[in-house]
């Protein structure tokens, strides 16, 4: 049995946490919240230090330096609507299985890169535009 289906977000080491990350990047998107029905929208903008290989430029000090960036092994776990429901740690709390494109999985990023379940050329940086409603996109549900 796999650690992700065996333990707790919060029983993993830092190894394992750190691994669970498919380095997708949709985390790193903006997102606009409907205050009326509390629902989270994606928008093509992504962070400045979101580099092209979908990595950040600060990742040790992410939290201090990009403005509204958490930490997601801090956040309570009510907040992890915020992520992309393709995301590990959103899905290992919701009891539910890594996708079958997952890195861990699928033993490389390919598969999901080639199915569209990370951030692409598409993605706009917020030095050059800020977020707004026009700008929203749908990302693509995970199946499995």
């Amino acid at each position: 049995m796999a650690f992700w289906e065996s333990k707790q977000l919060r029983e993993m080491s830092d190894t394992e946490w750190e691994s669970l990350c498919d380095g997708c990047g949709l985390c790193c998107l903006h997102k606009l919240e409907d205050v009326e029905t509390s629902e989270v929208e994606f928008t093509c903008i992504k962070c400045r230090y979101l580099s092209e290989e979908r990595r950040c430029d600060v990742y040790e000090n992410r939290v201090e330096i990009a403005e509204g960036c958490l930490g997601i092994r801090d956040l309570d776990p009510a907040s992890y609507r915020w992520l992309p429901e393709s995301c590990a740690y959103r899905r290992v709390h919701e009891q539910r299985p890594l996708p079958k494109w997952h890195p861990l999985i699928a033993g490389s990023s390919r598969l999901m890169e080639e199915g569209g379940y990370a951030v692409g050329k598409w993605a706009i940086s917020e030095s050059s535009a800020s977020p707004d409603p026009d700008f929203i996109i749908r990302l693509i549900s995970s199946d499995s």
